[in-house]
């Protein structure tokens, strides 16, 4: 299975995009309608979140093993640590190896009770996202993912003590890391830039949300842990009563934000979907991303698995958020 170094190793910057595991019959179907829309751009992984205390374990490894079966994308499962005994880790490894998924991101994962609840470890667990990295490493040849936080992770003293356990999670044999989302480049390319300081070359992806409505505002501030810029929260101010002009200026400032990325040479974008693919799919055209038009319909033809006939928009915000 290819992994996602392989996906990465191109000269051309490339584009992945986030999904949530479906709660139930008609999350499915939108899930599989974005998954069957992104697919002929050619995203360079997808990858599938674990819920908070392993709430979705099931789910996550039934969508992610279904995507490995009937798509030509390359699955990245999300595995937390938080609630599970390593034994119980290990279990989940195993099955992912033996249904051929070789990319996973280790985070230790939300509690329970959300962000803000306090975070106790199983006794028979795991503390840091480092210890993820190790136990899986230990148990094959996977690519291996982590977590990044450019503006600091929350429990962090300072944003030092945070880039120095990115470091360690690294050192520990991590591949690459997906970063928590941000509306100011600045803070990425400054993380980016202290990584390669201290001898970091992994690959190293921003996280980006398309702002389409106000409540994937309101989920961007809730990821980040940060507030909108002033700047970009007054032109979104200015449409409050418009559905149609919030959603062209809030994908105007998302393209600004993805354009100066590209222009600091990110090997590539991550996009939080929510499971709808109608504003990465724009984004993704604005900025000349995977491949062309007339290839992706030639490569809609020839996919495996059927193609989702409803429509999708930028829907309703649910998703998770990384954490360690």
């Amino acid at each position: 299975m290819t992994t996602v170094l392989e996906r990465l190793a191109g000269r051309r910057p490339v584009f992945s995009v986030e999904f949530f595991p479906p709660r139930d019959d008609a999350d499915e179907t939108v899930l599989w309608t974005a998954v069957r829309q992104l697919e002929p751009l050619d995203p360079a992984f997808v990858s599938v979140t674990y819920g908070a205390g392993g709430s979705s374990r099931e789910r996550t490894i039934r969508t992610t093993g279904r995507i490995r079966r009937e798509t030509t994308l390359t699955p990245v499962a999300h595995l937390a640590g938080v609630g599970h005994s390593r034994a119980e880790l290990r279990n989940v490894v195993g099955w992912y190896a033996e249904h051929g998924i070789r990319n996973v991101l280790a985070i230790r994962g939300d509690p329970p009770g959300g962000p803000s609840a306090e975070w106790v470890a199983h006794p028979d667990g795991v503390t840091y996202a480092d210890e993820m990295v190790s136990l899986i490493g230990g148990l094959g040849a996977f690519c291996v993912g982590v977590a990044a936080f450019p503006h600091g992770h929350p429990e962090s003293p300072d944003l030092e003590t945070d880039v120095r356990r990115l470091l360690g999670k690294i050192r520990r044999g991590a591949h690459f890391a997906v970063a928590q989302l941000c509306f100011e480049p600045d803070y990425f390319l400054r993380l980016r830039d202290r990584l390669a300081v201290l001898g970091c070359d992994v690959p190293l992806l921003p996280g980006v949300m398309p702002l389409t409505t106000r409540r994937t505002l309101a989920k961007s501030v809730e990821l980040s842990g940060v507030s909108a810029p002033a700047a970009v929260a007054e032109r979104l101010a200015r449409h409050d009563d418009d559905p149609a002009g919030f959603r062209a200026e809030g994908l105007d400032i998302t393209t600004s934000i993805c354009e100066r990325l590209l222009a600091e040479g990110v090997q590539g974008l991550h996009f939080y979907t929510l499971n709808r693919s109608t504003a990465t799919r724009e984004l993704v055209r604005r900025l000349g991303l995977g491949v062309s038009d007339r290839v992706h319909e030639d490569a809609s033809r020839g996919r495996r698995g059927r193609p989702s006939e409803a429509g999708a928009g930028d829907g309703p915000m649910v998703g998770g958020r990384l954490q360690g």
